[in-house]
């Protein structure tokens, strides 16, 4: 059986700003206004690469008076992390596997 490691993910994730914001809300619950401030993005830049985050279900939105803010879902994270932490199990079991060539 072949290891599926999730691809819509690793895309959304393959984004610059997007790891960015990753690693950004990994250290704490941030609005948009302190995401601008970090990473130098333009608000509405910021706003479509946040939508793609929360599509994607890696973020999730916390309203608080006039603001949104924006907090990283880790259990998300940890099941990428389990996925390759699989594929690098098979890699090691299988490293003196070698197919013939014809």
């Amino acid at each position: 059986m072949m290891t599926s490691v999730d691809t819509d993910l690793i895309r959304v994730l393959a984004d610059p700003l997007r790891l960015q914001i990753v690693t950004l809300l990994a250290r704490e619950t941030l609005c948009t206004t302190h995401l601008v401030e970090e990473t130098g993005a333009k608000q509405t830049n910021l706003s479509n690469h946040l939508r793609v985050l929360r599509e994607a279900g890696v973020v999730e939105t916390e309203p608080c008076g006039r603001w949104t803010y924006y907090k990283l879902r880790p259990d998300v994270i940890a099941q990428l992390a389990g996925q390759f932490a699989d594929l690098a199990e098979r890699a090691r079991a299988a490293a003196d596997n070698k197919r013939a060539c014809p």
